[in-house]
Formats: C-alpha cells, sequence, structure tokens
C-alpha cells in the first residue's frame, strides 16, 4: 500500500534489551474480529524476523502488489531487519497473531511535520474481510496520539478499494487526491461522533457474532464423555441428546468406543467431522492441552464446565488466565470455566450443553447466570413459572466471555425481548453501563445483583457505595431487583405484557380484602390506584370480562384477583382476562388462585406461554411490586436520550496543566485546593482568607465586605470525618462588626486549638439552601458525581444521589429531584424555591471536568448554597492520584 521507505535506519548498536526496556506492553491487546474469532495484537519485536519471513511467504501477489506497488517475492534481511527493529516512538509497528503465526502488521513512520506519519498495513490473504484492518487502524491511532502524532498518510493504488473503503468508513475525517498514480489519503486523527459510533458498531457486531458461534454451533464435541452414570461428561451428553440438538454430537474418551449409545473418538482430532463448539469435562491439569488440540481441529468456542481453576486459589487463577491466553490467542472464545453451561431453544438448533436436565420451552427471555451452581436451580424456577427463555449461558468463573457479551448479541437477537442478568461481579463495569444504557431503550434489562465478588472472578471490586451502585443501574434504565423471585415477577411482567403508559392502576376482585392489600401495596410503591371493583365471591368469566373492560378504559394497567371461595370454573374466568386484556393493549396482572404461573389462551407443546398470556402471583403485594418495577422503566424509556451539553467557560487544557503540576512531586496522592480547577470549568469558589489573629481576621472581612463568616478552613477530604466541624458547631455565621468577630474568633480559636486555621469568607446570599456536590473516580466504574442536602438530618440519612459522568441535562434534573429532601428546593414545605437551573448547570460542569480529568479521585464542593437567582460555592477540596495504565472501555476495541 505504501511505496516509500523512510529514510532514517536501525541505530547501530541498538540491542534486543534496549528495544525491550521501552517496550510498550500497555499496547498489547486480545481483539475480537468482524467474524466472531479472536486474534492478539501487539507491538513488533526484534526477534519477530522468523514470524515476518513465514508470514511474507504466505501473500499473494496482488497483496504484496497493493503494499509495494510492485513485484517483491521476498524480503532481504536488511528490510526484515527494518521491519522489526522499531523504537515505538518515531517507528512504530502492530502486529496481529493468531495462534503462533502473524497475520497482519500495520506500522506508521513519523515525516515533517512532527505530527504527521506515513502509515501502512498488510493482512494476510486468508484473513482479509476480517476486519484485522480496522481493528489494527484504531489499536495504531491510539498508540499514535500518545506518541503526538495527529495525522496519518497512506498512498494506496486506485484498485486497492478494500482499503480506500476502510479509511473513509473509520469515522475519523478523511481528504484524498490523486497523485502520480496513487491516492493519497490523510486522516485526522481526533475523535469525532462518526468514529466514536463506527467503533461501537464494529465492537457490537464482532461480540455479537462471537457469541453467536457459541449458541448457534452446527456441531458440538463433548470432551470428557464417560460411560460412568451422572458424571459430568456424560451429563451433558445426555442432554444435549435428550433436547434433539438438530447437529452431530461427538463424545470424546480415551477409551469408551460408544457413550450413551453414540460412536465415541480417542481425540478431538480422531473426529471426522467439523466441530464447532467443544465442551470440556475433563480434570483442570488436562484442560490446556486439549485447547490447543481444539484450535488445531477448527473448534470455534469452548464451554469449560470443569472445575479447578480460579475459584481454588493463586495456582488456579494462574492455570485460568493461562487457558483463556491459549484460547484467545486461537480465535476462541470460552465460558467458563466451573460453568454450568450454555443452552438455545430455537427449534432449528435445540441446543442444551449444560448439566441441567430440566430446560425451559421456548420463550422472549434471554437469561444469563454467573453462578454454575445456582444456574440449575434457577432454569428449574423459570420452568416451574410456565415461563420459557430463548438462550440461556451460565459463564462460572467468567473468565473470557461475560454478560457484557451477552447484551451485545441480545441486543439484535430477534428471538429475545428482554434480558435477565444474575450477576456476582462486573468485569467491565464501564462497558456495561454504556451497553445497557443503550440496549435498555429497546429491550429491558432486568438484574439482580449480588454483594463482594466471588472468588475466581476475574473482575476488580467496585469501591462504590450499594446505593450508588443501585442508582448507575437506575440511570442506565436497568431495573435492579433484590432477589431471584423478584427477578422473575418482573420478567414475566415484560416478556408477555405492554409497557403502561403511566402509574394509574385499576384493582379487579372478587375479595375485598385482597383488593385493598392491593390499593395499599400501589400506593407505598408510589403507584395511583382508582377505587377498585368487587365482584363478589359468585362472579364468573363474564363478569370479570366486563368489569376489567370498563377499568382498563380509564387506567395505564390492571391487577385482577380471583380467589373463589368454590373451585371451579376458573377455565372460563382465565380465558376472558386474555382475551380482555389482549383486545385492550395495555398490562394486566392477576393474582389468579393464589399460583404461581402463566395465563396463556394457547399452549404449544415444547414453548413457553405466548406474548399476551398474563403472569399470575401468589399475592397482590408480589404483582403490584413488579409493576411498580415496570412502570419505572417505562418512565425511564420516554426520557429523551440526551447528551453532555456544549457550556462555555471550559477549558480542559488548562485543567490538565494544574493535575499535572500538583502531581510533578511525584506522590502517590496529592490534596489541593479545587478553587483553580473548578475555575477551569466555569464555577466560581467563594473567597476565603485564612487568618491567624482576631486583627488579621477583622481586615480581612474589610477587604471581603461584611458580613462574614468564621469557620475552620475545610476539613481534609481524606480524613474519616469530614463534617466534624459543622455537627460540633464550629462554623459562625452572620458576624456584622469589627466586636463580634473579634469575639468569634476568639471562641473559635479556643474550640479548634493551635493546629486548626481560621478562615473569613464573605456571607453568602440569604436566604439559600445548603447542599453539598462531590465526586469519587471508580477506576472500573469511572467518575461519579454525587448530589445531596448539607443539613445534619441529610447527611445523617445518607440522603445522597449519584450519577456517571459525563452529565446530560436530564441526568443532572434527575440528579436533583432523586434525594429524598428535594421538595425543599422546589417551594414545598414553607421553603422557598430556589434556583434549580444554576444548580443543574453546576452538576453538568462537575461531571465534565470529572470525565476529563480521572486523576480527580475524589472532590467534595461543600457547600454549595442554591439561591434564589444564583449558585455559591464555599469551598472545594480535590485529591488528585496519577492516571495507572489504560482506562477500562476507553481508547480501541480490545477484550478486557
Amino acid at each position: 500500500m505504501h511505496k516509500r521507505c523512510p529514510a532514517r535506519r536501525f541505530r547501530a548498536g541498538t540491542t534486543l534489551e534496549t528495544v525491550e526496556s521501552r517496550y510498550p506492553a500497555h499496547w498489547e491487546a486480545d481483539v475480537v474480529l468482524s467474524d466472531g474469532g479472536t486474534a492478539h495484537l501487539r507491538p513488533i519485536r526484534p526477534d519477530d524476523a522468523d514470524l515476518m519471513r513465514s508470514f511474507y511467504s504466505r501473500l499473494s501477489e496482488q497483496s504484496i502488489y497493493f503494499r509495494y506497488f510492485g513485484p517483491r517475492p521476498k524480503l532481504s534481511d536488511r528490510e526484515i531487519a527494518w521491519f522489526t527493529n522499531v523504537d515505538y516512538d518515531n517507528r512504530v509497528a502492530l502486529i496481529a497473531t493468531i495462534g503462533t503465526e502473524m497475520v497482519a502488521v500495520v506500522r506508521y513512520d513519523r515525516v515533517e511535520p512532527s505530527d504527521h506519519a506515513e502509515v501502512a498495513f498488510l493482512v494476510e490473504d486468508a484473513h482479509q474481510g476480517r476486519g484485522m484492518a480496522s481493528v489494527l487502524l484504531e489499536h495504531l491511532r491510539a498508540a499514535a496520539r500518545e506518541r503526538g502524532i495527529r495525522t496519518f498518510i497512506a498512498d494506496v493504488l486506485p484498485a486497492n478499494h478494500r482499503m480506500t473503503a476502510m479509511f473513509r468508513q473509520a469515522g475519523y475525517t478523511a481528504q484524498s487526491h490523486f497523485e502520480d498514480g496513487v491516492v493519497r489519503m490523510t486522516l485526522d486523527l481526533a475523535t469525532t461522533d462518526s468514529s466514536v459510533q463506527v467503533t461501537a458498531a464494529r465492537e457490537h457486531r464482532a461480540e455479537a457474532r462471537s457469541i453467536e458461534r457459541l449458541l448457534k454451533p452446527g456441531s458440538v464435541a463433548v470432551i470428557g464423555a464417560s460411560r460412568e452414570p451422572g458424571g459430568i461428561g456424560q451429563t451433558v451428553l445426555r442432554n444435549l441428546l435428550a433436547a434433539d440438538f438438530t447437529g452431530p454430537v461427538y463424545p470424546v474418551h480415551r477409551e469408551a468406543r460408544a457413550v450413551a449409545g453414540v460412536r465415541a473418538y480417542r481425540s478431538v482430532s480422531a473426529i471426522d467431522g467439523d466441530v464447532d463448539l467443544a465442551v470440556l469435562a475433563i480434570p483442570a491439569e488436562g484442560v490446556l492441552d486439549v485447547v490447543e488440540e481444539c484450535a488445531e481441529k477448527g473448534v470455534k468456542g469452548l464451554v469449560v464446565v470443569s472445575s479447578g481453576f480460579g475459584e481454588t486459589g493463586p495456582d488456579g487463577r494462574a492455570r485460568q488466565d493461562e487457558l483463556v491466553r491459549i484460547a484467545r490467542a486461537y480465535g476462541l472464545r470460552v465460558v467458563g470455566p466451573n460453568c454450568l453451561g450454555i443452552a438455545n431453544t430455537d427449534p432449528s438448533v435445540r441446543l442444551n450443553a449444560t448439566l441441567a436436565a430440566t430446560l425451559p420451552g421456548r420463550g422472549r427471555v434471554g437469561f444469563f447466570s454467573q453462578s454454575g451452581a445456582l444456574g440449575t436451580a434457577l432454569l428449574q424456577r423459570v420452568a416451574q413459572r410456565g415461563m420459557g427463555i430463548s438462550t440461556f449461558v451460565s459463564a462460572g468463573n467468567r473468565a473470557d466471555v461475560s454478560g457484557n457479551d451477552l447484551l451485545q448479541y441480545w441486543e439484535e437477537d430477534p428471538a429475545t425481548d428482554v434480558i435477565l442478568l444474575y450477576l456476582e461481579s462486573l468485569g467491565n463495569p464501564r462497558k456495561f453501563f454504556r451497553l445497557a444504557r443503550r440496549i435498555s431503550r429497546t429491550k429491558p434489562v432486568v438484574v439482580v445483583k449480588s454483594q463482594g465478588v466471588p472468588t475466581g472472578h476475574a473482575a476488580r471490586v467496585l469501591r462504590l457505595p450499594d446505593t450508588a451502585l443501585s442508582a448507575l443501574f437506575q440511570q442506565a434504565g436497568v431495573i435492579r431487583v433484590d432477589d431471584l423471585a423478584q427477578l422473575f415477577d418482573v420478567a414475566q411482567l415484560l416478556a408477555h405484557q405492554p409497557l403502561p403508559a403511566g402509574p394509574r392502576v385499576g384493582v379487579v376482585s372478587n375479595s375485598d380484602a385482597l383488593a385493598l392489600l392491593a390499593v395499599d401495596a400501589c400506593r407505598a410503591r408510589g403507584l395511583e390506584p382508582v377505587p377498585p371493583v368487587n365482584l363478589g365471591a359468585r362472579a364468573g368469566g363474564a363478569e370479570f370480562a366486563d368489569a376489567l373492560s370498563g377499568v382498563l378504559a380509564d387506567v395505564d394497567a390492571a391487577v385482577v384477583i380471583y380467589m373463589p371461595p368454590i373451585p371451579g370454573g376458573h377455565d372460563e374466568v382465565a380465558a376472558e382476562l386474555v382475551r380482555v386484556a389482549g383486545e385492550s393493549g395495555k398490562p394486566v396482572l392477576a393474582t389468579f388462585q393464589g399460583e404461581l404461573g402463566m395465563l396463556a389462551e394457547l399452549r404449544v407443546p415444547g414453548e413457553g406461554p405466548s406474548r399476551g398470556s398474563i403472569p399470575s402471583y401468589p399475592a397482590p403485594e408480589e404483582a403490584v411490586r413488579a409493576l411498580a418495577h415496570v412502570v419505572g422503566y417505562a418512565r425511564w424509556r420516554e426520557q429523551p436520550v440526551g447528551t453532555p451539553p456544549a457550556v462555555e467557560g471550559v477549558d480542559n487544557r488548562r485543567a490538565r496543566r494544574l493535575v499535572a503540576a500538583a502531581l510533578a512531586s511525584g506522590d502517590e496522592q496529592v490534596e489541593i485546593d479545587a478553587s483553580s480547577l473548578l475555575a477551569c470549568y466555569g464555577i466560581e469558589v467563594w473567597p476565603a482568607e485564612p487568618v491567624a489573629s482576631a486583627e488579621e481576621a477583622v481586615a480581612a472581612a474589610a477587604r471581603l465586605g461584611w458580613p462574614v463568616a468564621l469557620k475552620p478552613v475545610f476539613r481534609p477530604v481524606t480524613t474519616a470525618d469530614p463534617d466534624a466541624p459543622r455537627r460540633s458547631g464550629t462554623v459562625r455565621l452572620g458576624l456584622g462588626e469589627p466586636g463580634s468577630l473579634r469575639q468569634a474568633y476568639a471562641d473559635l480559636a479556643a474550640t479548634l486549638g493551635p493546629d486548626v486555621t481560621i478562615a473569613v469568607q464573605h456571607m453568602a446570599p440569604q436566604p439559600s439552601a445548603a447542599t453539598v456536590v462531590g465526586v469519587m473516580q471508580d477506576r472500573d466504574a469511572g467518575a461519579v458525581v454525587s448530589f445531596g442536602l448539607g443539613d445534619v438530618a441529610a447527611r445523617l440519612l445518607g440522603d445522597r444521589a449519584y450519577r456517571l459522568a459525563p452529565l446530560t441535562a436530564e441526568d443532572a434534573a434527575v440528579l436533583v429531584r432523586s434525594v429524598r429532601a428535594a421538595p425543599m428546593l422546589f417551594g414545598e414545605y414553607g421553603y422557598p424555591p430556589v434556583a434549580v437551573e444554576a444548580l443543574e448547570d453546576l452538576l453538568v460542569r462537575v461531571g465534565l471536568l470529572a470525565d476529563a480529568l480521572p486523576e480527580v479521585c475524589r472532590m467534595d464542593l461543600d457547600e454549595v448554597l442554591v439561591g434564589e437567582s444564583a449558585v455559591v460555592v464555599l469551598g472545594a477540596r480535590a485529591v488528585l492520584r496519577p492516571e495507572v495504565g489504560p482506562r477500562l472501555d476507553v481508547g480501541p476495541r480490545r477484550l478486557r
């Protein structure tokens, strides 16, 4: 593709040791290609000479011609040395490997002006069309930006349509012109909305395809399928056969000629047909060797049900990491290890590669569970409720395939309407919330998140309080429930009934007592019940149908309670309820004879209930609880998506310089007054002057203007008790003349002692509401902005709201209104209304700061006084820490 070789040469005396000393290991990455396979990307090294020769020998004449603009049958030793010896600054090359072979290379060479570089690609013919060049471009761009490169230049032959299209479709600003028989293309490497969208779309397609290869295999091998009854391998094999998997099933056993009546093979390589999916049920010590054998056979994915990995301790964790490394190196995705397996109820697949004999029928729910042991019980619960599933994945230790991968797959899976997640950990929280926020717009995501992270999971522990995590789920539109019963309660409703248009609920019942319980439950959950309709104990199908039709005309949803004192006639009632609900287009729930399940007009053998079936709950409170979750979700979907607004007075460049200067000392943690940092985002901190005597206090008051407040200098945000000064009454307000100020200074100095500095500050306008705004930086989840009122009661009760940064205008509005004390800001309970719009603007600006500066690990604006027309920040401190390594979900696509 590139016709010139730069004039620079690898410096004499440079050794492998000196190259390795500056080798940028953080550029290495495992990536998913467009067909769902994986590859490993890394910077080239001098010892890659043989890999380069072998790679070049497999290229076609056309690929060589497109790269060098002429025939070049082989590379000389001098050229090989030039290509494999780079300085990782002016000359950079990244290679892609699959297994032990190099399959692609991309490189740049810096030219004048110094922020420009010439770029060239070369992809092995067998791997062209797999998205290799596009993902290499993303990673080379990230490396180039890190080294100060802002523009790529490429010379491309006019006939090389694939390469010109790749550049034009990358989403960056591209220009081209014809010169000397070639197309010269220039690519501005600045991030654009288009480039972000292109990267996300490619990531989505690739990861969805990688899961599709697992869930829709054409053939399955069960490795370790012994003849012993009750063995893990035989259990998986029998479940595959019992589900009537539509492709061939190959038991693998070193000695047995047949298992469960099916011909067995001594090894994977001995199988005489293709194998798409391999289920490994062998001792952990033998798994790594089998993975390599599967790779050589061309297996596309692995399900490792074997235990003995990360859950057993350091040795097992090392074995687990090596399993993932080998699998990804050879292009395979891994479910597990220590998992229950995977299932797909699609009639064209009928896959039950799990240890669970009970598999629900066909349905519209996709289900992901991290726990293997719990997975069997969960599937049984789904079946008992009469629900169906589309697909099921138990990830076990979640060493590779995670809930994020399944979200990508289910987003566009036409067989899945509702997504259920049982999560014990979040491997990449940033990505999870990004995906969930997008997917929840079209498909509901319901989550049970347990506390803590089990041993063996490839995840870090979030440093956020659980209340903050719940708020982030809410921000992303995720329905978080407390337990598994609620998970399925909500799923039943979402999978079979439409979303409610509002909170008005009607109750139709043949029991006064149960109707009152339903009404009370509605009020407790924030719903708006209308007076219930009681039909009496003798009501039948016609009476229930008429009453339900009338109620649904005036409400957004209905709860029907049918508890007849004398059994009989229930089939007619159920049929009429399903009919009326289907005709209304509004959600209907039931407590039908205290049963847990579904009221369905028609059941197809082997399938779950159809759309329009009515979920039934044992008690009306449970039905109302599920409905309240769904009403909240429907309300979230009606909100505009929103984007962080463009605000004036933001200077990110100056803010980064201030942070860099503060961290120049090399300390692991630095605490600063955040006034200058906030000024870069258009936020002024009310000036306060430290004083050492009463006379200095009087002089400061004269400069700042009377009246003044006297207070301790803001306590460090790193202390365990940052609110201690306020609780002990050590702030003096409204000091309007020198005498009272002198007396207040003497009292305060005696109370605080000589080690605490006292400051004078001009009194803020009154009346105003005291609030507090904070930032906490979680490396895995991202920057989180918090908000609450500043009074003692709100602090003691932990009345805080949280949102991920950056904030949209809608996020800021919800953040203010999410605290329980929010009515005080809007003129209720006798308080004057305050400038909420100015407060929301401040929150947006704080969110921009938090997102742009990951080094700000914590910041407190305390207090923020919100008056009738403006906002005043009385004090702000921040703790800075150097950013270590790349941030999750920031930068080019990679498996993390």
